[in-house]
């Protein structure tokens, strides 16, 4: 069964068992002991370190192993936040952190301190002009990712890192989705990873701190780890870690070139073979394993589990697949349709026959579901010629404004009480039983709304007119 999850979590690569097991039998002990067991088990700990900061660029009394890489995102945003809070206590984040980060930053303001959200455009990029205007003299830290976990948009981390050099304000960097690739960029002042993202066992995270960077460990604290993970340390599973990074890098450049060549046909397939999709992320810098799309008339659940049934194993994004039934804060902070959204993470020795296998069946596991929830068919949008896939030509501008203000036909639709994808379906329904320049008012309360009715506009070719609460109203354009 093909698994196309790799950004969520790797199987342990071969490096990693056979590490794991030496370990076990020579890395029990406690390194901080004298006699003979402790100091085995204390050479085993300083060489996964010193491979380890290799592979980060940094020095190896810079790097810290922590319990995960939620973990050391955590204790990196409060150690820094408690080192600097003389300077201020304002925090700079992307709207598009992991969830840990968005998590440190809510605990942050609930205590008092104020958080900075910088946006994104519609490849969830976020802008260095931007970045730079968030930061203020009160500024203590900004975060920022090197490679975005949903999407797989990689962001401006040395331009960051230089605006940021000139504001004297340390940017961490969570590099847990590229860190298997390639060196992060230089200039950051903090970084953290997790070692189950390339492979490595779970339980491992990475934490690394610059000499120079003001920094106060969060407690508890004890003399492990630089003070910055208490308690005794899982050695087999660093020294594993550790191993597996380094053999992941070794393969890195040969294995992304021909993921990356997959990716490709992927971005390009689905459009061709499922009406009504959305491609997400930046079609060119980007992570080269990944990519997400998402699909108009679609519940994501059950899309998973018809890929599942089909011997594919994804993840998505969308609100349908959520147990907060929001859509991923990537997703709306991105701007982009969330219904139906899946993301395919390829992992290092994916073969082609597996790719157009899966591009063979999604085609039916989409027109299943359309069925199910009684979709509308999707007519033939025109585009322009070397369009992006999802972006109709939709021609001229008409003047805005309510078209029930110009005395237009208007119809409503009381979706209220209904999950996505279904408000947008009964939007697509009625939409042709009001004249050209007529509007279609739709009531809706599920958040996704506030994604997917745009979204729809856009690929369908109407209006959006905007929404007040929790009203959307769409012009019919065609």
């Amino acid at each position: 069964m093909p698994y196309f999850d790799a950004a969520s979590s790797l199987p342990p690569h071969p490096v990693a068992r056979q590490a794991l097991l030496a370990a076990l039998d020579e890395g029990w002990a406690d390194p901080a002991r004298l006699h003979r067991e402790g100091r085995r088990a204390r050479l085993l700990l300083d060489a996964a370190r010193e491979a380890a900061a290799e592979a980060v660029g940094c020095r190896p009394d810079e790097l810290s192993f922590t319990s995960s890489g939620t973990r050391a995102l955590y204790t990196g945003i409060a150690g820094a936040l408690a080192g600097r809070r003389r300077v201020g206590r304002r925090l700079v984040v992307s709207a598009v952190e992991h969830s840990a980060v968005l998590h440190a930053a809510r605990a942050h303001e609930a205590n008092g301190g104020a958080v900075e959200e910088v946006p994104v455009d519609r490849a969830g990029r976020v802008g260095v002009d931007d970045f730079r205007a968030a930061l203020r003299e009160d500024t203590a830290l900004a975060c920022l990712q090197s490679a975005n976990h949903e999407v797989g948009t990689e962001q401006p981390v040395a331009e960051a890192a230089e605006v940021c050099a000139e504001a004297g304000v340390p940017l961490l960097v969570d590099a847990a989705q590229s860190l298997g690739w390639e060196r992060p960029a230089d200039g950051w002042s903090l970084l953290a990873a997790s070692a189950h993202k390339w492979g490595g066992p779970g339980g491992v995270g990475l934490l690394a701190v610059r000499k120079g960077v003001r920094f106060a460990p969060p407690p508890p604290v004890d003399e492990r780890e630089s003070g910055r993970s208490p308690g005794f340390a899982d050695l087999p599973a660093i020294v594993a870690a550790a191993a597996s990074l380094r053999a992941v890098r070794e393969e890195a450049d040969a294995e992304a070139a021909r993921l990356r060549a997959l990716v490709d046909r992927v971005r390009a397939r689905v459009p061709e073979l499922v009406p009504d999709v959305e491609v997400v992320g930046d079609p060119v810098r980007r992570l080269p394993h990944l990519v997400t799309f998402s699909c108009l008339y679609v519940d994501g659940e059950a899309l998973l589990h018809a890929l599942d049934r089909a011997g594919f194993s994804v993840s998505s994004g969308s609100s349908c697949t959520s147990d907060t039934l929001a859509p991923s804060h990537v997703l709306r902070a991105m701007g982009v349709l969330s219904e139906g959204n899946i993301r395919v993470s390829l992992p290092p020795g994916t073969a082609e026959e597996d790719v157009d296998a899966f591009l063979s069946v999604l085609p039916d596991a989409v027109r299943r579901v359309r069925a199910h929830l009684d979709a509308p068919d999707a007519p033939e949008v025109p585009r322009e010629s070397g369009a992006e896939p999802g972006a109709a030509d939709l021609g001229p501008e008409p003047e805005r404004g309510r078209a029930e203000d110009a005395g237009a036909p208007s119809l409503t639709v009381d979706s209220r009480g209904k999950l996505c994808p279904i408000p947008v379906i009964e939007l697509a329904k009625v939409i042709d039983r009001v004249p050209v320049g007529g509007t279609v008012v739709l009531l809706a309360d599920d958040e996704a709304a506030r994604l997917d009715v745009p979204a729809w506009c856009e690929m369908r070719g109407h209006e959006y007119l905007g929404s007040e609460g929790h009203t959307y109203r769409v012009r019919r354009r065609a």
